[in-house]
């Protein structure tokens, strides 16, 4: 039985508590498919095995225990880890204070659709934490963006019904995707901002 078969059967047989653990240990990194398990509780209210109340509380809870969990492992270790990589990767003590104050400014909106695009989603909150946004700031976001995350793919999967599985490949496939030309556009922004800001110091 592979990884995914293993997760499904559990949410198959201890339901809620293991759809509330599973997506926590996700959203802090876990190598655990996320959409995928949603879309098959959002299978399991369609079949009546699963009330949908429940269901969606179980995921929204999993989702907002694993990314504070992430945004307070930043908040303690993020700072100590950037200093002593950020050297490694070309950012000097300058650099970091900028692209963290960045953060503090417009990363917010990250957490918020960060929960859609793979990798994006571990990482949001940990760079958060470590660039000091406020946890109520930082909650309003990641919280909201959790509640619409949980709903949109349970809804689907519900939706989808019997199909569910079918189009699983696909979904996933599609958030990669998203995932790739979300980092290609960040890498971009980043090198059109830093040629602006080499020319103004010439």
């Amino acid at each position: 039985m592979d990884a995914k078969a293993l997760f499904i059967d559990w949410i198959t047989r201890y339901e809620y508590p293991a759809l509330f653990l599973l997506l926590m240990l996700g959203i802090v990194g876990l190598p655990i498919p996320d959409e995928t398990l949603l879309l098959f509780a959002g299978y399991l209210t369609f079949a009546h095995r699963l009330a949908p109340l429940p269901t969606l509380a179980s995921a929204f809870g999993g989702s907002v225990c694993g990314i504070s969990l992430s945004y307070w492992l930043g908040r303690t270790l993020g700072r100590a880890l950037a200093g002593s990589l950020g050297p490694r990767v070309g950012l000097d003590a300058e650099r970091l204070q900028a692209v963290q104050a960045w953060y503090r400014l417009r990363g917010k909106y990250g957490l918020l659709v960060g929960y859609f695009v793979p990798g994006l989603r571990h990482l949001a909150a940990f760079v958060a934490g470590s660039s000091r946004v406020p946890f109520p700031i930082f909650a309003a976001f990641a919280y909201s963006g959790g509640l619409l995350w949980s709903m949109s793919f349970l809804s689907l999967g519900y939706v989808l019904g019997d199909e569910w599985q079918r189009f699983s490949g696909r979904i996933h496939e599609g958030a990669l995707l998203l995932g790739a030309a979300v980092s290609v556009g960040v890498a971009a922004v980043l090198i059109v901002r830093r040629r602006r800001s080499v020319r103004r110091a010439i």
